[in-house]
């Protein structure tokens, strides 16, 4: 996949990029895997703000991807690849042997009229779904369950892979894209391959306008706003933010603060920490 570059015929296509879809075979979505979307410019269910710089953006509608891959042993021919507005990596469109049809994230080197097809023995092959401890060590998977059958969770964004370290007993050693080392279950599954698209995170937006149709509203710095809406307000003039480090509208560090709880349930699988 390449980058389109603008002439520069307005100061905001100086420097903007596009994708240029080369990988796209398929340009209208199949209405059958298509479900709504509804908005709520970050507001919750009593009608509050709890997201802010949410709002506005294209109409989008919902494909229904198949993040668990159950029919075993059954091929499926790639009938195209489609762009997904819902997320960074392109969708692939499949159709099984019985004619049911599904999508699925599209992994590199995927192209219309391969096969693919999930069980416990099968080809090694990018697209393929199979339990981890059917899987070489070494290899590059993604789309990996966190808990057998409840489908795909870990490293399903464009131009991401996770790599099969070591199988020691009921667990397996995975490297996830952070650099951390995590125990998964061997009886989870993940699809062999790297996501597509990895030229995604090169595009450069250019102008505001896009991120606008991406249902972003603008962002405020909190240095101009009064002391009673943001610590870092007030002051005459420019003012420097006047704590230890910068802080959120709640008066919460910014930079830096562990979120994450001493004694989360999940530590335990965790052997090495991200970078």
């Amino acid at each position: 996949m390449g980058m389109k570059h603008y002439k520069a015929y307005t100061p905001s296509t100086r420097h903007m990029t596009v994708s240029d879809f080369s990988e796209i075979t398929k340009k209208t979505p199949e209405k059958s895997l298509l479900a709504k979307k509804k908005k709520n410019a970050g507001r919750n269910s009593y009608g509050r703000i709890t997201v802010r710089h949410q709002g506005g953006g294209n109409r989008q509608k919902y494909r229904i991807i198949d993040f668990k891959r159950m029919k075993d042993n059954m091929e499926a021919t790639v009938i195209g690849i489609e762009y997904d507005p819902n997320r960074s990596a392109n969708i692939a469109l499949i159709q099984y042997e019985d004619g049911e049809k599904a999508y699925i994230l599209a992994p590199v080197g995927l192209k219309d009229g391969d096969k693919v097809i999930s069980g416990e023995r099968v080809d090694i092959k990018p697209g393929n779904s199979m339990p981890i401890d059917s899987i070489p060590v070494g290899t590059m998977i993604h789309n990996i369950e966190l808990h057998p059958g409840q489908g795909g969770k870990l490293v399903r964004s464009a131009g991401q892979e996770a790599q099969l370290m070591a199988k020691e007993g009921k667990y397996a050693h995975v490297r996830l894209p952070s650099g951390e080392m995590r125990l998964i279950l061997s009886k989870c599954r993940a699809t062999i391959g790297t996501v597509g698209n990895a030229d995604h995170e090169n595009v450069k937006i250019g102008k505001a306008g896009r991120t606008r149709h991406m249902g972003i509203r603008p962002t405020v710095r909190g240095s101009v706003m009064n002391p009673v809406d943001h610590p870092h307000g007030g002051g005459e003039g420019r003012a420097p933010v006047g704590h230890a480090g910068p802080l959120t509208p709640w008066g919460k560090p910014a930079l830096g603060y562990k979120t994450r709880k001493r004694n989360h349930r999940t530590n335990k699988y965790i052997v090495k920490r991200r970078k």
